[in-house]
């Protein structure tokens, strides 16, 4: 299921919407399905891997590293000694 952004005609009120492929999206501002498809800004390439070891180091620190690869867990707790 995708992300995609739109813009509502109705309001003018921009969001994202995950969309399954039999569902239409509805502006969660006015209800309205009279809605502009949008193109979506990409992250840059250098940051992605860092905003996902950031988000791998805060579900370690909660005690979520049950579902990690030997080698993924190791990069996080060399992660958290460099915090």
């Amino acid at each position: 299921m995708p992300i995609y952004d739109y813009n509502c005609r109705a309001c003018g009120h921009p969001f994202e919407a995950l969309v399954r492929a039999d569902g239409t999206p509805a502006c969660p501002q006015c209800g309205s399905t009279a809605l502009d498809k949008c193109l979506s800004r990409i992250a840059p390439a250098g940051k992605i891997e860092a905003i996902r070891m950031a988000h791998r180091r805060v579900a370690a620190a909660q005690g979520h590293l049950d579902h990690y690869s030997a080698s993924d867990k190791a990069k996080l707790l060399q992660g958290k000694k460099n915090i």
